[in-house]
């Protein structure tokens, strides 16, 4: 059984959320959900697509799971950095590393800090945001583990409890 991508974990109204959010603020978003929509078949033609409140259209998009590993990927970033930064500001100073509101700066050089501060910054984040926390972990090290060094076998000695 294959396992789900962090952001297919995440629960329907917080993916729903994060589509809307897409949909009202990406001025692209919706003429290409619209695309995808029209593509997949099913009888929508684009004129009545368009008409559709954001609303409609988001919840169509979770139903048909239209969304792509690059719109997981901007979900997810958005999530944790501009919606709920809390808990990257939290790994990040605890991991030791340079960031302003939870923003890494691009200029960093990889990894973003060694194993062993990984580790700890892991061990902490979870001790203090619980199942929020252990999801943001799974994200970083889907997407990005080049930069979080141990991760992924740290959330593997370290299962949900």
């Amino acid at each position: 059984m294959s396992r789900l991508s962090p952001y297919r974990q995440l629960p329907d109204d917080t993916r729903l959320a994060l589509v809307t959010h897409d949909l009202t603020t990406n001025s692209g978003s919706r003429a290409a959900y619209i695309l995808r929509i029209v593509q997949k078949g099913g009888g929508f033609r684009p004129e009545t697509l368009r008409k559709w409140p954001v609303a409609q259209l988001a919840r169509e998009i979770l139903r048909r799971k239209l969304e792509t590993l690059q719109d997981e990927i901007g979900y997810l970033q958005t999530l944790y950095v501009e919606q709920q930064p809390e808990l990257q500001i939290a790994f990040c100073d605890a991991a030791g590393v340079r960031h302003e509101n939870g923003s890494i700066p691009e200029e960093l050089e990889m990894p973003l800090a060694d194993a062993a501060a990984v580790a700890r910054a892991a061990g902490a984040l979870v001790a203090a945001h619980g199942a929020a926390g252990r999801h943001y972990l799974l994200t970083i090290a889907t997407y990005n583990p080049e930069a979080w060094p141990g991760l992924a076998e740290w959330l593997e000695a370290n299962p949900p409890q």
